[in-house]
């Protein structure tokens, strides 16, 4: 009997696997780590073996754990698999073998920042790219990266041209490996970050391969983000024959996994940085206020679901930088009570455009910037100030696709690490002026894949059971006026005017 649904999580740090029953709770759950390479100023690579190890190693262990607890059989328990990763992270490797041609080029880096201003100053071509992909030419999307792959790797254009060499993000080479190569697929959602898919036609555009000299021989089938997509063949972790059913891109998976699953619902990931997504439905939304639009997901049969989605790229990065760079805290758990030790941060302002800001700006020149500094200025002021911080650039973010659909939020699901800090959680639901809900499940990344895979082999019936599964452990009420909350964002939209070079 088929009890549990596994899902692969594999992420720009590590990989983890877990199991997870009926009922949504988590049974199991492993994971493992591997090296980041920095090959140059600006670059950042993974060593794809190093990957797919990392997953190899967090299931064994697993299920090594299951079966000194005396259960054992939960490895041959296992209805289907879901698959959610780093998106536009991108990978070569060989037909026959299924040997990595290159260490995989990571989003985080930037070697094709070059190519990318090139393309900016073509007359239309900034937005014909964003009419077709909902993107901005930037060097985070996997394009550029393939064509700088292709370009710098003797012989793997010909080799790709011939369907020789296989491309695509770390979704499809894992399942690649797990179906021992008889199946080569991605789903929509990740197809929507490459810049070489038409979002209107969920197909690999023409135009944009030819632009970004890709071959389509050498990219994977574009498929629902829920069904199967494979079997495991071969895979000395797992029996054989179990279906890969579900597949989503990382912010697109929390989304699904927050069970956002009607237009307007929206959900923030705070990270190193953080990412908020906004279900938009059926219709695809052209964002004016600097948002991207990208494809949340697709079920089979029914049609494609949109998301806009706006990210800042310093959040939990901020309290790390307090940390490591200030000396302020030993750890980054200190910060709430050192936060709490003052009532408000005394006038101090803190920019944390530390890599430049994000969404919906776009200031890849704006530097991180601390004002309001006097001689009462404790570091419990500063601390509030990094907290308010990662709270207001979320709430730029969320008025932006509060005016691009037109409807005002009702709540906000929000997931990762800093969600344990409850004085953020609350200044988050004040700075914002609605409902914030933090599920009891905060790995919400691997729960939407567990809950496409088990929508894709019947192990659930639809989305509204799937919305008895979700469970929320706390939600943060409003306390701030509507004054209170309108002051503190002119004060914030002031400082970071400041941070942007003239």
């Amino acid at each position: 009997m088929s009890k549990y649904i596994m899902a692969i999580d594999q992420g720009t740090t590590g990989s983890q696997v877990l199991l997870v029953d009926h009922g949504g709770e988590i049974v199991a759950a492993e994971s493992q780590d591997f090296p980041q390479i920095f090959p140059r100023a600006g670059w950042v690579e993974h060593d794809p073996e190093e990957i797919w190890r990392s997953v190899e190693t967090a299931a064994d262990r697993m299920f090594a754990r299951l079966a000194k607890e005396g259960r054992p059989e939960a490895r041959d328990q296992i209805q289907a698999i879901g698959i959610t990763n780093q998106r536009e992270t991108v990978i070569f490797w060989e037909q026959k073998s299924g040997r990595a041609l290159h260490n995989a080029i990571v989003w985080q880096d930037r070697r094709t920042s070059g190519l990318c201003e090139k393309l900016k100053k073509r007359k239309g071509l900034p937005a014909r790219i964003k009419s077709k992909t909902g993107l901005v030419i930037d060097p985070y999307f996997s394009a550029t990266k393939m064509q700088w792959l292709l370009e710098n790797l003797p012989g793997l254009k010909d080799r790709a041209a011939r369907g020789e060499a296989r491309a695509g993000t770390i979704d499809s080479f894992l399942l690649w490996r797990l179906t021992k190569g008889e199946s080569h697929r991605t789903d929509v959602s990740n197809a929507s970050r490459t810049m070489l898919m038409n979002i209107k036609t969920g197909a690999w555009d023409p135009e944009l391969l030819k632009l970004f000299k890709v071959p389509a021989a050498c990219l994977p089938v574009i498929a629902d983000s829920s069904g199967v997509l494979g079997h495991t063949k071969g895979v000395g972790f797992l029996p054989d024959g179990i279906p890969i059913a579900g597949m989503a891109g990382d912010q697109q998976s929390a989304l699904f996994g927050q069970a956002c699953f009607k237009p307007g619902e929206a959900k923030c990931t705070f990270g190193t940085g953080s990412f908020l997504l906004m279900n938009t439905g059926p219709r695809m939304k052209s964002s004016k206020a600097g948002l991207l639009t990208t494809i949340a997901w697709r079920l089979p049969g029914e049609k494609t679901q949109y998301a806009l989605e706006g990210g800042a790229f310093v959040c939990g990065a901020a309290v790390q930088w307090l940390r490591d760079g200030l000396g302020l805290i030993k750890s980054s758990s200190e910060v709430e009570a050192l936060a709490n030790q003052v009532t408000d941060t005394l006038g101090v302002q803190f920019v944390p455009a530390l890599t430049g800001l994000g969404a919906p700006y776009w200031w890849p020149e704006a530097r991180g910037l601390i004002t309001g500094l006097t001689r009462g200025t404790t570091k419990a002021h500063l601390a509030r100030a990094t907290l308010e911080s990662m709270a207001m650039q979320n709430v730029e973010i969320l008025l932006a696709m509060q005016k691009d659909v037109g409807r005002k939020l009702s709540s906000l699901k929000v997931d990762g690490g800093a969600t344990a800090n409850a004085t953020l959680m609350q200044m988050q639901a004040d700075t914002l002026g609605v409902t914030v809900e933090r599920p009891r499940n905060i790995e919400t990344t691997a729960m939407g894949a567990v809950f496409l895979a088990g929508l894709g082999c019947g192990f659930w019936k639809n989305l509204e059971e799937l919305r008895k599964v979700w469970k929320i452990d706390r939600d943060f009420k409003v306390k701030w006026t509507p004054k209170q909350r309108a002051a503190r964002l002119k004060e914030w939209r002031a400082a970071v005017r400041r941070a942007r070079p003239s």
